[in-house]
């Protein structure tokens, strides 16, 4: 959901106003039978072209069919275009693998009566609905001013962003933002897979959304990478690490002698368009 904020609203823009942080994946399967993951977890991304804070916002869950009782808050955070941040919720019995998450959720606060003793939501691995909000008031519907993301899942939520909720997952499957869309339509957006819980300082080289061939001339490098366009680019290395930063012309060359051998991302906006391209340096 694409939201704009004066100076004193919650979330800053750096630079621009396309900056913006949404829900990017959501398992409710963790810790159930079958399950690789031992907890429940949300990512988040900043989809935006500008680097982006998010502040005194939280996260609010509810049953599929269900209001919104609780939330737990999130801290600060910075996120600059494309970064992902891995939020664990609460875990189950079975699982294998620890998440390496950038923020452990603590016990949620209802908004009623009663309380709980458990860190993290609980969340429901076939249908559930996760928000994005930007204080700390109870929301109701997915159109509240406060809602900065909104994701119905499972084919009884009965609230979602658009025509329909996103589809169905499981102990095996999260939902995620299919090659990174938000068009503000869940059954759209979202597609059902294995789970590929990422933080802030990951970036997997098969997790390259938006391929512009031409940000680069050529996949394989030696001493020099070649541009053919302008923009601001990062070099990202394969444990998400960003190994260099640069502004570049068309028809300019960046050295990068002294990068090891290897493969990396090179990403950087384009016409205001976030796009990635994988290189390997020989």
């Amino acid at each position: 959901m694409k939201k704009i904020f004066t100076v004193l609203g919650i979330v800053f823009i750096a630079t621009v106003a396309t900056a913006q942080i949404v829900i990017n994946e959501v398992y409710g399967g963790g810790g159930n039978s079958g399950a690789t993951y031992k907890n429940d977890f949300v990512e988040l991304i900043n989809k935006g072209t500008a680097s982006v804070t998010l502040t005194g916002a939280t996260l609010q869950y509810a049953a599929a069919a269900g209001t919104f009782n609780q939330y737990h808050p999130l801290p600060n955070i910075t996120l600059a275009p494309g970064q992902k941040y891995l939020i664990q919720e609460q875990a189950g019995a079975s699982g294998t693998t620890d998440l390496a998450p950038d923020y452990v959720a603590p016990i949620p606060t209802n908004f009623g009566s009663g309380t709980n003793s458990v860190a993290g939501f609980a969340m429901a691995a076939a249908a559930g609905k996760i928000a994005l909000v930007s204080d700390a008031n109870q929301i109701s519907t997915v159109t509240a001013s406060n809602v900065l993301d909104f994701v119905g899942y499972g084919t009884t939520a009965n609230q979602f962003e658009g025509s329909g909720a996103a589809p169905a997952p499981s102990a095996t499957l999260s939902v995620s933002r299919t090659n990174g869309i938000d068009t503000n339509n869940n059954a759209a957006d979202f597609t059902a897979s294995a789970p590929t819980p990422q933080n802030s300082s990951q970036l997997a080289v098969s997790d390259v959304t938006k391929v512009n061939s031409t940000l680069v001339k050529n996949t394989v490098v030696g001493e020099s990478i070649s541009f053919a366009k302008n923009a601001d680019i990062q070099i990202v290395n394969t444990a998400g690490q960003v190994v260099k930063s640069a502004k570049v012309t068309e028809g300019s060359t960046l050295n990068v002698s002294s990068l090891a051998k290897g493969t990396y991302i090179v990403t950087g906006t384009v016409n205001g368009e976030r796009v990635s391209q994988k290189v390997i340096k020989n």
